[in-house]
């Protein structure tokens, strides 16, 4: 029997802070550019009003089926699924548009995962996994497998679980 894995999808799979990024650049009056913008997290540059605008776009229709995919996501998931049963474990019920853009983005992205593996979920802490590939340290908490964070902006300052900063590391630890 093989080990299974369980993937996020928001900056794990799916590039949502260029995705933020991009949005915010195309707005009225920008004070940071792109390269800024990949330096430090929304919550260092932003004021809470700033902050507040941009989050509010993940109710727009659309926001969820073109976020870019993350570099060597689609290889490395493609390799992955070789040896072990994979999993597509992300919240898609907290916004009223997700949960069918996140569907047709998997399915024109990751063609090769089965519905039948998508898992979406509010609570990862009901995931029965041998690993959980997550960028917030929160949904690893309560996670009884091995949880690997992936690296991002927003959880820099997090010590607390095995980080790997690319999808070619996440090759490394686990192929």
């Amino acid at each position: 029997m093989k080990k299974r894995i369980a993937i996020d999808m928001d900056d794990v799979m799916a590039d949502t802070h260029t995705k933020f990024a991009h949005l915010y650049l195309a707005g009225d009056m920008p004070r940071y550019n792109l390269d800024e913008l990949k330096e430090k997290s929304f919550h260092e540059l932003f004021d809470e009003d700033e902050y507040k605008a941009l989050s509010q776009r993940v109710f727009e229709p659309g926001f969820f089926r073109d976020i870019p995919v993350m570099e060597g996501a689609q290889q490395v998931i493609s390799d992955l699924m070789v040896t072990y049963d994979v999993y597509i474990a992300t919240a898609a019920q907290e916004f009223p548009n997700s949960l069918r853009e996140k569907w047709d983005w998997l399915q024109e992205h990751f063609p090769a995962i089965t519905w039948h593996n998508y898992v979406f979920l509010g609570d990862k802490s009901i995931l029965n996994t041998d690993f959980l590939i997550d960028d917030l340290p929160r949904n690893l908490r309560t996670f009884q497998g091995q949880g690997l964070l992936f690296d991002a902006l927003h959880n820099r300052e997090d010590s607390e679980f095995q980080r790997v900063k690319s999808w070619e590391e996440i090759a490394k630890v686990l192929l």
